[in-house]
């Protein structure tokens, strides 16, 4: 055992305390844009005032992660995601994620892991490809464990959300070194059971993705990936737009670590 293979196994610890994690994901300003963040959520720093203390781990750019330091650090582990896109570049070209960020900058910030997505099927997975495999090589030499965005997007792909097209994603994400994997919900407890089995013991989390109506609404869903054997979620407008952030981060969090029914665990929310 190598002193990198110990530190990976300590920071996926941290990440996952009792083996499940509730990852705030707050990297939207980049791929959405401002729009994405109504009234005082404008500013990063009350958001994350309010949901530090409440999640296992927070994902963030690195100059997000640089400008909001005094907020999170020393309180909560930081996933720095290297990779992005805007959504001004041409159509055409917004099925490639651009390098926004090194290994090394994560280790300066004091991460405990880097992120980065792979669209599997796009016509540009060769250069997303080579940026996943220079991330995880690097990150390997800092004993950094390495969650993939495991998107299946692709012009060849009719739905996204398909069982068996998910599921590939995650298989490709396995055979390409992810020690976690992001991914999309396919509508059910068990078309994701099998989505979390083709892992083969990886960490799957699903992808909060945009807000849904209500949030009981979205605690239903956490509850059927918890059933499935997934291992958390990685959220973000379904905290950040929600009307108390903090309440919503705890009501998701019952369900992912006390098992919570929707029901029940919404009244964390108030």
């Amino acid at each position: 055992m190598s002193y990198a293979s110990v530190g990976k196994r300590l920071r996926l610890g941290r990440i996952l305390p009792d083996g499940k994690s509730l990852i705030f994901a707050f990297d939207h300003g980049v791929e959405h844009g401002p729009a994405d963040f109504p009234g005082e959520t404008i500013n990063p720093r009350k958001i994350l005032e309010k949901v530090v203390g409440e999640v296992d781990a927070v994902m963030l750019l690195p100059g997000m992660a640089y400008l909001t330091s005094e907020v999170w650090a020393g309180k909560v582990p930081l996933i720095v995601k290297v990779t992005s896109k805007t959504s001004l570049r041409p159509e055409q070209e917004r099925l490639l994620q651009s390098q926004f960020g090194w290994v090394e900058d994560a280790v300066r910030l004091g991460a405990d892991a880097v992120a980065a997505t792979v669209y599997w099927g796009s016509q540009f997975e060769d250069k997303m490809l080579e940026q996943w495999f220079a991330v995880k090589s690097a990150a390997e030499e800092y004993g950094l464990p390495c969650l993939q965005l495991s998107y299946p997007r692709g012009p060849t792909i009719k739905n996204m959300y398909d069982v068996e097209v998910v599921r590939y994603g995650v298989r490709a994400a396995i055979e390409s070194g992810a020690d976690l994997i992001k991914t999309y919900y396919t509508g059910s407890t068990e078309s994701f059971r099998r989505v979390v089995e083709v892992a083969a013991g990886v960490p799957v989390l699903m992808s909060g993705g945009a807000k849904a109506k209500t949030l009981l609404d979205f605690l239903h869903v956490v509850k059927s990936v918890m059933d499935a054997g997934a291992q958390g979620v990685v959220v973000g407008r379904n905290i950040f737009q929600h009307e108390n952030p903090r309440g919503a981060a705890r009501a998701i969090a019952a369900v992912v670590h006390e098992g919570l029914e929707p029901e029940e665990a919404l009244k964390r929310a108030e």
